[in-house]
């Protein structure tokens, strides 16, 4: 007795995709593995399409990135309804939206210092630092090199930050740093074993507001 047939599948158009089904999926990724981990394959897998079909979206993988740049800055740096008369004030404030847009999605510093990329939606907050210092007397090159300054600090502060969480989050055994400084020789290094027991909570502490207004004032003092 013959077996019966099976109907056979048809070949069809990949299923619809949007822009936004793909910037969320690509946000998924590099927010659950990281950046090395997005490629266009991968991320056609995970849709259920092919790489052909995000092209029509993408034309690669650093546009992909901009797109989640501009998305990311869309959704989270939102610009203040007022800003402080003082210039001064001015730089802090838009250091520290951008700071805090930054440090809940650590993997956008991650792009953004490994490759010449910026979001425009961005550029804003970098006009208001660089204008603001500026009209605290500094001369337009030296404000960009000010700004140029605050974003090392900025994006060293969370990449630095984030590294640690991640340690900790995934291996809970005593670390290098720790079994150093338990060891610490006192008469070698008095102040250090004085505040060894402090020391990594002290590290641990969100400083970053307090470094950046040292930063600014020691800005300023070279006008």
């Amino acid at each position: 007795m013959s077996q019966p047939s099976v109907p056979r599948k048809t070949l069809g158009r990949p299923p619809r995709i949007s822009r936004e089904e793909v910037i969320a999926t690509a946000r998924r990724i590099v927010t659950d593995e990281g950046v090395d981990r997005l490629t266009m394959r991968r991320l056609a897998t995970e849709i259920g399409s092919t790489p052909m079909a995000l092209y029509h979206h993408v034309r690669n993988k650093e546009e992909l990135l901009l797109l989640l740049l501009d998305d990311h800055a869309t959704r989270t740096l939102l610009r203040p309804e007022t800003l402080p008369a003082d210039p001064r004030e001015r730089v802090v404030v838009a250091a520290v939206a951008v700071h805090g847009a930054l440090a809940a999605c650590p993997w956008i510093v991650e792009v953004l210092t490994a490759d010449d990329l910026m979001s425009a939606s961005a550029l804003w907050f970098v006009e208001q630092i660089v204008d603001g210092l500026v009209a605290c007397g500094l001369s337009p090159e030296r404000a960009v090199h000010g700004y140029r300054a605050i974003w090392y600090y900025t994006a060293g502060e969370i990449v630095v930050r984030a590294s640690a969480q991640r340690r900790r989050a995934d291996d809970d055994r005593t670390t290098h740093r720790e079994r150093v400084f338990a060891d610490l020789a006192p008469d070698e290094l008095p102040r250090l074993a004085e505040l060894a027991d402090r020391w990594a909570p002290l590290t641990a502490e969100d400083t970053y507001r307090d470094g950046l207004d040292a930063l600014v004032d020691g800005l300023l003092t070279r006008r």
